[in-house]
């Protein structure tokens, strides 16, 4: 039997054209949706729109259209674009389906005769583009707190929910389940600013509108748009239907991807909601950030967002997917620049993987006329390269059941880049000149093309054009793209054809795709052009993969005490190493027994990167890395120290 897994975003307000603030969240939750169906889990994956309301009535009569008229153009802008994204959701729910406002007429009803809900008057501000009620201290400078737009009293007659009646409900909620509402920092916030002063209820119909759904046992009040939309959770598994098999298989949702604007709705009301309905709770709720410009979160209810369609159109599907998982962490604001999603797709994509993929063709093409060799030796780099193989899905699929996924992306290209080292360190074009070297040269060209095999079965999850695009240039079979073929390093695939075709990625002017970016250059104008690998103009031995000054800042060095130091059991070339930093003490595992007796290292100070993600090594978890200088012709390594007295947990920069 196969685990299920549930995976959703918010519905979006069909009110305009999505941004790639929207994107994020539906991006985000397909490479959670594809890494746990290339894990074999049977996958749910909704999303949808939501059509009620006041700001889409408004926005409707604006363009001369009736609402439904709107919507329906709207919602078919909103699925051009998850195509084009390559989203594979396997439901798109529309709050005007019909078994959708059944139940939510039927909900209502329910609540209503339970006493849940109840009739009074409604006085309060409220955000006509946000479709959310404010009170005058939550404002700023008499403004919404989240688009800075005026706000509307509001008075009418309303029904209420009884949030306030599930007080402790929350409370324990939020104290026994620690993981409920990730992040930490977001959990706290909404605790300390929305729960612990006091849950009030919550005016859940509207009277001065009538594009909604009417309320069953009231045909004067429409439903509240929050109310609406949160059950779509439900309806998009056939709840309360006679085709209720998804909702026996798939419910509880095992995590809801939201933004953090809408935490409060989705940490509160919504658990409310299900608490009421005799539900089991959703298992998680994964608030991320904003992508910000100049500080600022892109909205379209700011006018501030670049098309992500212009973005597809130029540069793929891929770049922006890639941009998008890996600049996080996504429990944090991620600051957009133009230059900053230039360089990243020119470091990572063009240099790291694009280059990887290049000099490895166009080496088992010189070198072995086009097929791919069988491994004939084993040395330490090969040990060293195929231990990082080894590791990397397991270590992926940790990252993923936390739903850290910028993390796992940065595991997968450290083990590229670590390839990429591995042609400087064997220099196969040497190699290739000495007869007596053809078993080390054929061993290069096997393991490089087992590790970009390895890397491309899990980059299935994050990008959709490319790696078909890799499969086919080495001629993988389909029971190769799996993976369970992954799990570990093999040495049984040789023997296939490859064919170096074009490149996978051009490298981009970085000039001039800002222009573009900024909004200086049209489209169709000075689109970058993919050559073939062989009109490149680098040899393949001499290409350099620069990266730019903001990524060495993500980098953090200080200074360490070594003040313990042993061998590590069944490992002839790793060390563990006690190093203390400041008032910080970690345990670091380095391969440097063959250059280093423990004894000797004791009591030096040295250089270590400190925000590495830990890693297993011999079941020891390392928890950063130290610097070594490496000379490979006479066979030495240093260790590279401060030259003067300098106290331990001082930044290096």
């Amino acid at each position: 039997m196969k685990d299920n897994y549930y995976v959703s975003t918010p519905i979006y307000y069909a009110s305009g054209r999505l941004t790639v603030g929207h994107c994020f969240s539906t991006v985000l939750a397909d490479i959670c949706a594809r890494f746990y169906r290339l894990k074999g889990y049977d996958v749910f994956y909704a999303t949808g729109s939501d059509e009620h309301g006041l700001k889409i009535a408004r926005v409707a009569e604006s363009n001369k259209m009736t609402p439904q008229q709107f919507v329906d153009k709207t919602v078919a802008e909103f699925k051009k674009i998850w195509d084009m994204l390559g989203i594979t959701y396997d439901k798109f729910i529309r709050t005007t389906d019909e078994h959708h406002v059944k139940l939510v007429e039927d909900v209502y009803d329910k609540l209503y005769k339970n006493g849940d809900i109840y009739l009074s008057q409604y006085e309060g501000l409220y955000c006509v583009p946000c479709e959310t009620f404010f009170t005058e201290s939550q404002l700023v400078d008499g403004k919404c707190p989240d688009c800075g737009r005026p706000v509307e009293l509001t008075k009418e007659e309303s029904y209420f929910l009884r949030l306030s009646k599930y007080q402790k409900f929350m409370e324990d909620l939020f104290n026994n389940n620690p993981e409920f509402l990730v992040p930490e920092s977001r959990k706290n916030e909404i605790y300390n600013n929305f729960i612990k002063p006091g849950i009030t209820d919550l005016c859940v119909s509207r009277t001065t509108f009538d594009w909604g759904i009417k309320l069953p046992f009231n045909d004067k009040h429409v439903a509240y748009v929050w109310i609406d939309a949160l059950l779509n959770y439900l309806s998009v598994l056939g709840y309360n239907t006679d085709n209720d098999e998804n909702f026996k298989k798939f419910w509880p949702c095992d995590v809801h991807f939201v933004g953090r604007d809408i935490s409060r709705f989705h940490s509160i009301i919504w658990p409310i909601l299900v608490k009421m309905l005799d539900l089991p709770l959703p298992k998680q709720i994964h608030s991320h950030g904003f992508i910000t410009l100049k500080g600022d979160k892109i909205s379209k209810s700011k006018s501030n967002g670049f098309n992500p369609v212009s973005i597809v159109e130029r540069y793929g599907a891929d770049a922006l997917r890639y941009y998008l998982a890996k600049e996080g962490p996504i429990f944090n604001d991620i600051p957009y620049t133009s230059e900053q999603f230039v360089n990243t797709i020119n470091s990572d994509l063009c240099n790291d993987l694009g280059n990887l993929v290049s000099r490895t063709l166009a080496m088992i093409t010189q070198y072995n006329g086009k097929v791919v060799p069988s491994p004939k030796v084993k040395d330490q780099e090969e040990i060293d390269l195929e231990e990082k193989c080894n590791s990397l899905l397991a270590t992926c699929e940790e990252y993923f059941s936390k739903q850290r996924i910028h993390d796992a992306i940065n595991a997968v290209f450290s083990v590229i880049s670590f390839a990429n080292k591995y042609i400087d360190i064997t220099e196969p074009w040497k190699l290739s000149k000495d007869e007596s070297k053809k078993d080390k040269l054929d061993t290069v060209l096997y393991y490089l093309t087992e590790t970009i095999r390895i890397c491309t079965t899990i980059l299935q999850a994050y990008l959709i054009d490319t790696p078909n695009k890799i499969f086919t240039k080495f001629n993988t079979p389909e029971d190769l793209r799996t993976f369970d073929s992954i799990r570990k390093f093999s040495h049984d695939n040789y023997g296939k054809e490859v064919e170096k075709g074009d490149n996978l990625f051009p490298r981009l002017d970085v000039k001039k795709e800002m222009e573009f970016l900024d909004g200086g250059v049209p489209a169709e104008e000075n689109k970058p052009e993919l050559k073939k690998d062989n009109q490149t103009e680098e040899k393949h031995e001499n290409v350099v993969n620069f990266i730019n000054y903001d990524d060495f800042a993500k980098v953090k060095l200080c200074t360490g005490k070594i003040i313990a130091s042993e061998k590590v059991e069944g490992a002839d070339k790793l060390l563990k190493n006690t190093i203390e930093m400041g008032s910080e003490t970690r345990t670091i595992v380095s391969g440097i027994a063959k250059y280093y007796k423990p004894e000797e290292i004791v009591g030096k100070t040295v250089v270590v990167v400190t925000n590495l993600a830990p890693r297993k090594l011999r079941g020891i978890e390392s928890q950063g890395m130290l610097l070594c200088a490496v000379d490979e012709e006479k066979d030495t390594l240093s260790l590279v120290t401060v030259d003067r007295e300098m106290k331990s947990g001082k930044e290096v920069c």
